[in-house]
């Protein structure tokens, strides 16, 4: 606990104003974790001489030996400024960019953030996600620039020239910030706008006049930018111990100059100058050719120092130095051989770092009462819903957020951001500590009783035996006393086994905080699941209800026990018996309750909080199996374990009986599989290959062939042909126009479907990427619908459909997508894919997909009507798995444009069940929900064939013969057309510097990567490099660039979007230009054919390569005789 007992944290915990909770953000690699030691190290709980060499929040090994933080940790500190006491709850994040789900853990749970900046490198890509992340949590920042000893050490910067440098940081920080505040506002501004439009279209006059303004006059921006004068900016070296404000060289110099400190505190960053004959500041620094203020007051202080400490090693010069300042330095400092160890003496008595921080935050961040309203309803709105929608028991909770009150009668409302793991002997209740003097007497009586009985057993073995042998001794005596002494040994060893599993269990911990109320021990309290509505659970309970009632079933809602609860003190915990409102906590005992995050709360209106935004995405797959077979429930159990322990990992089983698991880069799942291996299974596991995600689509004819020649009308039918004959390999009984229209009649010949492929635009499939909860919503109304319910859905969700639909129709231009918006008949795959389903067909009307905007059902002819959803949950089959390599479709519009039937529809009633197949994931909550809903409809059909009695078709029931005949036409459209494989992309940004810069390029171009953007990071060697880079070439990506560079380079990569490989899978060379061109077999140029061959062959389906080419008869060398 360091200098401060857990009494006095206990007390701090109680005053909500003196609380200040806090993350530490930054790219990787920029100090958060070193500065973070500093700041544990004022507390006394590390020494300062390791702060920067230990990284004492990161406890992970894996953590250490790599050198960069994979989660959050978080710890509480005291600090004291102007006879205030203060508690901070510091929780440091990491940077890398395949952990930033920690981060948005973190953010969520905090009131402000120190963003960190290195002064060498500046804004980097990380900086800016975190950045945006703080403001979309809508958080307060403060500016910590660090690594400033390394413009001294390593550029060799003037201070003169360092002072620019640093006015560029800090302007390229709040053009971020300021980038944000505009979208804002616009945003906002478009909102009102619409409003109005839609509130005075009926008073319209002929004197209307058009506000051109965007809002930003109006808007108060003043607060929100960093600047050193209004005390929000630090400048630092934390791995020195050093940092500053500009009030504290403020203060100094305005008693020995005489000059007030408010008015050096607004000339001490800007272009100021001090007029030593007037002894006036005066300005214009920069125009008179003079030394800014900030420079000849401050950084030519620490550039001195520097130059005695590091550069001269002037020991006279640094006497003065340390006499001057009033400072103590011990000789052996003096003395020591490492210059950076006497630097570090001295600067951290000058300018300790942690009390500029400390200092900076206790005034500049806000304390947990200070929330804001639009905060608070931004939290309480799950998805689109407005906060006005909310019910109104609900919304009155919004004034216990904004009290933040710990009174008894205030609900408790708690946010659980993530779980994680913590081993048995970490917990404060199994920890070892000092036996008492009485405890050590009661342990030697109990021993010496233990003795005893041990020797009565002896003798009582040993008395019927003599006097069996006649009085005569026998060895009678000392094998009993062996088997009492066997057994006695047996009995420790099962009970020391038994303790060691028990403190090799792990034990999972929720990572809080508390907004309301106060949270106990031993209290009982409702979990509320992310999908938890309290519309309906407070219909569903009666008026007046607590936790302590017995209370029906309510969907996603758990009763439960708060077991134990905890202060979070880094590697450390300790035991609470209660947390008021406005502190992180752990809580013990809700492994059962909570998956990945939850809401607390003792009130059935409380809403969940707002699900946590992740900028990663998992995109990296790998299949999971043991090394023995036996040992398989064991991986289930760890694999389930990971899946709780870790917020951005995902646990999949696939059809095959395959289990996967999906992470959001390499480094993350290099770190899932220790964890697996190590902590929760505990067993030696086979990994797979990384299964690299694809996708498949069609495009329009190409112009030009593989060897960049122009196709001409005859090459163009001769490629059509070609396609047709050898790729194809259509049966028989499958008609093909000229046009691409595919027609296949059903096994029975009593139905005919004809469907045509058309490739969608790149908008449109980029908007259907985006707006994947609406369809959901969208497609959620539609089953209400046909189940003849009802589905409340606010306006707000309403106008962004009506916005989608309106760019769905901008998008689709032309004659061929005439009126193809309103024919929208299904979305795929799983009813809200990027693929679309077009009812083209004559004379048939169906309820639109936007019934929810028309909310008007259309007359449809019943005969089809009741196939309707076979004719879907083909679309859906098809879609999931493509005829390329059975990856899902992306991107293709099935039309379909005729649809006849020869069979009425008592005879099909009698034939057929009416299944709706569709493809589900097996732990998806809302796929769930809707096979419920289709399995209801489902059981409607079957009543009524049973009702109707009759034969069953040899063929099967009629509805899968329709479901697999649209299966297959689907299919035979799409291989209609130029088939291409799409690949998934990584943004890539690399750091470099110029010397490195040729085999950067060259490790890039060998891994099929694509250069965006170069530019200069001014004032500097290094070199921003935008490039994208397929994720199938990315494995090892880092690490070779790493090793060709000399480690002067490093990439984050980012999944950002899919791409159409250029290259025809099916292309094989033709004519000679081409056999010269890519050789016979052509194989090492075509990528998408490496791809798609991999794919298949990974999947067990048939590749077409030859094993042996060259079947020579081997020569026979030796005879045998």
């Amino acid at each position: 606990m360091g200098h401060t007992s857990l009494e006095k944290i206990i007390a701090l915990q109680k005053k909500t104003s003196c609380i200040r909770n806090l993350c530490i953000l930054a790219h990787v690699d920029h100090g958060k974790t070193t500065l973070a030691d500093s700041l544990v190290a004022s507390n006394g709980i590390i020494s300062s001489r390791l702060a920067g060499k230990l990284r004492y929040l990161d406890s992970r090994e894996d953590e250490q030996i790599r050198g960069i933080t994979m989660k959050s940790s978080a710890i509480s500190l005291h600090y004291t400024t102007g006879g205030n006491e203060y508690l901070i709850n510091l929780i440091d994040s990491p940077g890398h960019v395949d952990f930033s789900s920690e981060v948005s853990t973190a953010v969520r749970l905090c009131d402000g953030a120190i963003i960190v900046v290195d002064a060498v490198e500046g804004v980097c890509p990380q900086t800016q996600v975190v950045l945006r992340q703080a403001w979309l949590e809508n958080i307060r920042p403060v500016l910590v620039i660090n690594k400033i000893d390394r413009l001294i050490v390593e550029l060799k910067l003037t201070s003169q020239e360092a002072f620019t440098h640093l006015q560029k940081i800090l302007e390229q920080v709040n053009a971020v910030t300021g980038s944000l505040f505009t979208s804002k506002v616009l945003e906002e501004r478009a909102e009102k706008d619409a409003e109005a439009q839609s509130s005075c279209t009926e008073n319209s006059s002929a004197d209307q006049v058009y506000d051109w303004s965007a809002g930003l006059e109006e808007t108060d921006d003043s607060d929100l930018y960093f600047s050193p004068d209004r005390g929000n900016v630090v400048f630092a070296s934390a791995i020195d111990g050093w940092g500053f404000r500009i009030h504290q060289f403020a203060e100094m110099y305005s008693q020995k100059m005489g000059i007030r400190s408010s008015v050096l505190l607004k000339t001490l960053w800007g272009d100021f100058y001090l007029n030593a004959k007037a002894q006036k500041i005066m300005k214009g620094a920069q125009s008179k050719g003079k030394k800014p203020l900030f420079v000849q007051l401050v950084l030519d202080n620490i550039w001195s120092m520097y130059d005695a400490v590091v550069t001269r090693r002037d020991k006279e010069k640094v006497e003065k130095m340390v006499t001057s300042l009033g400072l103590k330095v011990m000789s052996r400092d003096l003395r020591h051989s490492d210059p950076k160890v006497l630097l570090s003496a001295i600067c951290s008595q000058w300018l300790p770092v942690s009390q500029a921080v400390l200092s900076m935050v206790c005034e500049k961040l806000p304390c947990p009462a200070e929330i804001s309203a639009e905060r608070v309803e931004k939290l309480m709105s799950v998805g689109a819903r407005r906060f006005d929608s909310l019910p109104e028991k609900t919304q009155e909770l919004k004034k216990a957020f904004l009290d933040c009150s710990a009174d008894d009668t205030a609900p408790v409302i708690v946010f659980v951001s993530k779980m994680f793991a913590v081993d048995s002997k970490a917990l404060p209740q199994n920890k070892q500590r000092p036996l008492t003097q009485e405890e050590i007497s009661q342990r030697r009586e109990l021993a010496r009783q233990r003795h005893a009985e041990r020797q009565a057993a002896n003798q009582s073995a040993e008395s019927p035996r003599s006097a069996d042998a006649g009085g005569t001794s026998t060895p009678a005596g000392p094998a009993g006393s062996a088997v009492t002494d066997a057994l006695c040994a047996q009995t420790e060893a099962l009970s020391v086994k038994a303790a060691v599993e028990e403190e090799s269990k792990e034990h999972f911990v929720a990572f809080a905080r508390v907004y309301s109320g106060i949270i106990r021990k031993g209290q009982k309290v409702f979990v509320l699941g992310p999908k938890y509505n309290p519309s309906l659970a407070l219909r569903a309970l009666p008026e007046g209800c607590s936790v302590a009632d017995v209370l029906p079933s309510i969907p996603h809602m758990a009763c439960c026990t708060v077991d134990r609860l905890y202060l979070l003190m880094g590697r450390e915990l300790e035991d609470l018996d209660e947390v008021p409102s406005g502190n992180v906590l752990g809580i013990g005992g809700m492994e059962e309750f909570i998956l990945k995050s939850a809401t607390i709360s003792t009130s059935p209106a409380c809403p969940p909080f707002t699900p946590l935004s992740f900028e990663a995405t998992p995109i990296v797959r790998v299949a999971v199996e043991p090394k023995h077979p036996s040992e398989m429930p064991k991986l289930v159990r760890g694999m389930r374990l990971l899946n709780q322990a870790d917020p951005c990992a995902e646990v999949l089983i696939q059809e095959t009986g395959e289990h996967v698991l999906v992470t959001a880069g390499e480094v993350h799942l290099q770190r899932c599989l220790d964890d697996l291996r190590e902590r929760f299974a505990k067993i030696e596991i086979s990994v797979s290959e990384p299964i690299i995600p694809f996708r498949e689509t069609v495009i329009r004819p190409p112009k030009m062939d593989m060897v960049n020649e122009d196709l001409g009308k005859q090459q163009k039918v001769a490629v059509i042909h070609q396609v047709k004959e050898e790729q194809m390999k259509i049966p028989e009984g499958v008609q093909v126009d000229s046009t691409g229209l595919v027609t296949l009649t059903t096994s029975n010949k009593m139905a005919t479907v004809g469907v045509r492929a058309i490739p969608l635009p790149e908008e449109v499939t980029r908007l259907l990427e985006d707006n994947v909860e609406l369809i959901r919503t969208m497609e959620q109304f539609s089953l209400f619908a046909w189940e003849d319910k009802t589905l409340d859905i606010n306006q707000k969700i309403l106008e962004n459909i009506q916005d989608f639909k309106v760019k769905l129709e901008s998008n689709l231009q032309g004659h061929k997508w005439r009126g193809a918006v309103e024919h929208i008949w299904a979305f795929g795959p799983r009813r809200f894919g990027p693929n679309i389903l077009l009812n083209n067909i004559e004379g048939y009307r169906r309820p639109s997909v936007w019934q929810c905007l028309e909310r008007e059902k259309e007359t449809e002819r019943a005969e089809i009507r009741d196939f309707d959803n076979s004719i879907v949950s083909g679309f859906q089959l098809a879609t999931l798995s493509g005829p390329m390599c059975e990856e899902p479709l992306m991107g293709v519009c099935f039309s379909v444009e005729t649809w006849d039937m020869k069979i009425s529809v008592p005879q099909a009633q009698q034939d057929s069940v009416d299944e709706d197949s569709q493809p589900s994931e097996p732990n998806n909550d809302d796929q769930s929900e809707r096979s419920d809903m289709h399995e209801t409809s489902s059981n409607r059909s079957r009543s009524r064939a049973e009702a109707a009695g009759g034969s069953v078709d040899c063929y099967g029931p009629f509805s899968g013969q329709l479901i697999a005949a649209m299966k297959d036409t689907c299919r035979y459209a799409f291989q209609a057309k130029p088939q291409r494989l799409m690949a998934a992309m990584y943004t890539c940004e690399i750091m470099a510097t110029a010397e490195v810069l040729g085999r950067m390029y060259a490790v890039l171009s060998k891994r099929e990567g694509r250069v965006l953007q170069e530019e200069m990071k001014e004032g500097t060697d290094m070199f921003i490099i935008k490039a994208v880079l397929p994720v199938a070439e990315s494995f090892g990506f880092a690490d070779e660039i790493r090793k060709r560079t000399s480690g002067l380079a490093s990439p984050q990569l980012v999944f950002s979007h899919w791409e159409v490989i250029g290259s025809d899978p099916f292309w094989v060379p033709t004519t000679e230009e081409e056999y010269l061109h890519f050789g016979e077999k052509a194989d090492s140029a075509n990528q998408a054919l490496k791809y798609r061959n991999a794919v298949r062959r990974r999947k067990g389906l048939y590749v077409e390569e030859k094993l042996v080419e060259h079947a020579e008869k081997q020569r026979t060398l030796s005879k045998n005789k």
